[in-house]
């Protein structure tokens, strides 16, 4: 028996642990928080990054739950935490929102889609679907006619909602929270705003010019993306991965073929290897240069906005005449890439290898270097590598707080752990310093496509699969290293042809939840700033 087991049934013998891609243990809800805590606590297993947190719905045997991924920043572990609640009518599990932070929005997701409450939660208000939506559309037995008569003109915006804690005798109860007293001033940034980059709200509570509070409200762009893959045979799905964050579409979609892969026990070639780290790092570096573009215009510098987008153009002619896609990238395919590479592209490349470095030092000299734009980024919006992991704030985000969360090191896929490349890493957390760690993390990319653009194999671009593609039963997870952090992906199938669940772990999501924390204190400009530092997209929020 492994140290993890031992010490969970320890505290709750009733657990059920079951093999799988990681040790998988179904806990009963009232020992929920007694082994979360000791998991993240306990020096020998912490657990301290709640990676995905992932609503449920088994049916009524078994019930509505949750599934929790867990890894350890220490010890690079991992551990599935399940648990249940067989009462539909009024389900109920503990949150554990207080252990890890980026619980928070994710249990009011869960909420959202799937009812269910989360007691020791102050806030369970929906956080994607509008206040007067009825039902819980994640459930096997949502009706999808009960929304036909929606009234448009319901605010979006509300100062009170309700928290739930469970009483000595067992009963629930409704505890009232305000989110914003009758003497606040607040002010709206955003659904429509440039600085918020998408459609996104923020609503902010301002003593004077000082942010005293931020209540972000999501899902103005919710496409119901998991829903539909539950109808979608495995191919199908493949076509949602470029709607989430369409400057990782190559990521994303890699995270889904990875997953799938994974399951069906396929092996892609070499050269298909090579050639989606390759398309996978031109991504890295089109988002990192168009992260510039607009981080630098929304400080008003409209001359690095230009450099910038200028730049990007040369990748997207490189993906376009491989892909057919500049923007949407459906290249992936379960097995290998659609096509083969065009021609010129080892040689457009090569000369891209050679441009880009030429023109980096002019960004700095415009932009990194100028005393207003430094003063507007030092210092500010700190994220201590504490609350990035709590969060599960990853990527460049993360690592420029000190956190070494680089997917590509810590669980390497494709060419990574054939690769030289270093995880930039930056400890003082605030915007200047996520700034400078996608501008770094442009070399080395550049770097990573060196080591391999002479060097691609020959060999099949295609596994041969059948034309029915059905994972076996099971459950299975697979991330990626996304422009922006970790994109995970988590499949439970029943051996059909369709995902019974399918879940995407945004990137984007931990950062809109830490933006109250990092903000508080600041001056509103500095929201933009910050905002534009954390470098979300707001489509993969949604979903």
């Amino acid at each position: 028996m492994s140290a993890i087991q031992e010490k969970i049934t320890a505290l709750a013998p009733d657990a059920a642990y079951k093999e799988g891609q990681y040790p998988t243990f179904t806990v009963p809800s009232d020992k929920l928080r007694e082994v979360a805590r000791m998991l993240k606590n306990d020096p020998e297993l912490a657990f301290d990054y709640l990676v995905s947190l992932t609503g449920v719905d088994e049916g009524p045997e078994i019930g509505l739950g949750v599934v929790y991924h867990l890894t350890s920043s220490v010890h690079n572990h991992w551990v599935v935490l399940k648990t249940f609640t067989t009462d539909r009518e009024n389900p109920v599990l503990p949150t554990v929102s207080d252990i890890w932070g980026t619980a928070d929005l994710n249990e009011r997701e869960v909420y959202d889609y799937f009812g269910v409450k989360f007691a020791g939660h102050q806030d369970m208000r929906r956080l994607y679907l509008r206040r007067d939506f009825v039902g819980y559309p994640l459930r096997k037995d949502y009706d999808m006619n009960a929304n036909k008569d929606l009234n448009l003109h319901v605010e979006d915006g509300v100062d009170e909602t309700v928290g739930y804690q469970v009483q000595a005798d067992g009963t629930l109860k409704a505890v009232p929270h305000t989110i914003f007293s009758k003497e606040e001033y607040v002010v709206n940034i955003g659904p429509q705003h440039p600085a918020t980059h998408g459609v996104l709200h923020f609503r902010v509570s301002l003593d004077g010019e000082i942010i005293r509070k931020i209540d972000p409200n999501c899902g103005y762009i919710h496409r119901g993306i998991e829903k539909l893959s539950e109808s979608k045979t495995y191919p199908q799905t493949l076509a949602f991965t470029d709607r989430l964050d369409y400057l990782s579409a190559h990521m994303n979609r890699h995270a889904l073929c990875n997953c799938i892969e994974k399951a069906l026990g396929i092996e892609v070639s070499d050269r298909v290897k090579y050639i989606r780290t390759i398309m996978d790092e031109l991504q890295r570096i089109d988002s990192h240069l168009l992260f510039y573009a607009t981080f630098c215009m929304d400080f008003g510098a409209l001359t690095a906005f230009f450099y910038g987008f200028r730049d990007r153009e040369k990748i997207l002619d490189i993906f376009e005449a491989t892909t057919g896609g500049r923007l949407i990238q459906n290249y992936y395919t379960i097995g290998g890439v659609q096509a083969d590479l065009h021609p010129d592209f080892v040689k457009d490349v090569k000369k891209f290898l050679k441009y880009l470095p030429t023109v980096l030092p002019d960004y700095h000299d415009v932009f990194t270097g100028n005393i207003i734009a430094r003063t507007r980024m030092k210092g500010i919006g700190l994220l201590s590598k504490e609350t990035a992991i709590s969060y599960g704030v990853s990527g460049p985000s993360g690592r420029a707080s000190g956190w070494a969360c680089d997917v590509r090191k810590t669980d390497p896929y494709a060419m990574y752990d054939k690769v030289d490349f270093k995880q930039v890493i930056y400890h003082g957390g605030d915007v200047f310093d996520r700034y400078m760690a996608r501008m770094d993390e442009i070399n080395e990319s550049l770097h990573i496509i060196e080591q391999l653009i002479d060097n691609i194999p020959e060999g099949d671009i295609q596994v041969k699969t059948k034309p029915v593609i059905k994972l076996p039963e099971g459950e299975y997870y697979s991330h990626v290293e996304a422009a922006r952090g970790d994109f995970g992906v988590y499949i439970e199938s029943r051996g059909d042809k369709y995902p019974y669940r399918l879940k995407f772990r945004s990137t984007g999501l931990p950062q809109i939840s830490v933006v109250d924390q990092i903000t508080r204190g600041h001056k509103i400009a500095d929201l933009i700033a910050i905002g534009a530092s954390l470098d979300y997209i707001v489509p993969d929020i949604d979903r």
